[in-house]
């Protein structure tokens, strides 16, 4: 069973005994296209109100109109998220919000968190070709909607835009072993991309289109468990039936 903490920006993510595995999910970092705030990509809320009871806890930001319940599970956890648009805007179809899953920072007295990835080598995501590695800060859109993206103005050098699209809405990273699994997952996404400064995993839910006063529901999951890449690759098209 993964056991669910609190922790200041969201929740952690351990399995019992490996406080080395642990995973952070920060809910929520970044908007794109136009969510909740307007412009390209702005900044989200840092800190949610948070409550835990029995394993099962909700991130919200009522304010925004943004509610996730986590559910811990033998495997990871069940996501649900809730949107709302509170805005007088109507978000276009590619609108999303981005969480930051990752495994926190260098501690500076204890051995290296197992899912960190310096070398990018443990990080992959689902393309054509299958599953193919995250490298350094590359945006690898959802092939769905890449004329949607590709009509926006184009990113900075710092987060450049990958010829390379997503085609599942899946992002993993193998532990310095290989022998376990970390992974974050969402029904509908826009993209996905990492490697930031604290060895994160970025991968955007898709909120649009959405009017004034309309909710949007979107399912994910959090994978944390003994296996490969290949293993998750599995459970993911089994959970969201790719």
């Amino acid at each position: 069973m993964i056991t669910l903490n609190k922790w200041r920006r969201g929740f952690s993510f351990a399995p019992e005994g490996r406080d080395d595995l642990t995973m952070y999910l920060w809910f929520y970092e970044w908007n794109m296209f136009e969510a909740v705030h307007p412009g390209q990509h702005t900044g989200g809320d840092h800190i949610p109100q948070k409550t835990l009871d029995d394993n099962a806890g909700v991130l919200e930001h009522p304010d925004l109109g943004l509610r996730l319940n986590v559910t811990g599970r033998e495997n990871g956890a069940d996501l649900l998220l809730s949107i709302t648009n509170k805005t007088e805007r109507t978000w276009p179809e590619i609108a999303a919000i981005i969480p930051c899953f990752n495994p926190g920072k260098q501690p500076e007295v204890s051995e290296t968190p197992a899912f960190f990835d310096d070398n990018h080598e443990r990080t992959f995501f689902l393309a054509e070709e299958g599953l193919v590695p995250l490298i350094h800060r590359d945006i690898h859109y959802n092939h769905t909607y890449r004329s949607a993206i590709d009509t926006e103005t184009v990113w900075s050098d710092k987060w450049p835009t990958s010829p390379t699209n997503a085609t599942g809405g899946i992002l993993m990273r193998e532990s310095t072993d290989r022998t376990w699994i970390a992974g974050i997952a969402w029904a509908d996404f826009i993209s996905v991309q990492g490697h930031n400064p604290w060895r994160c995993m970025h991968q955007s839910i898709r909120a649009g289109a959405l009017a004034p006063g309309e909710t949007a529901t979107i399912r994910g999951k959090i994978y944390l468990f003994e296996g490969t890449r290949h293993d998750c690759i599995e459970k993911f098209k089994s959970d969201f039936i790719y």
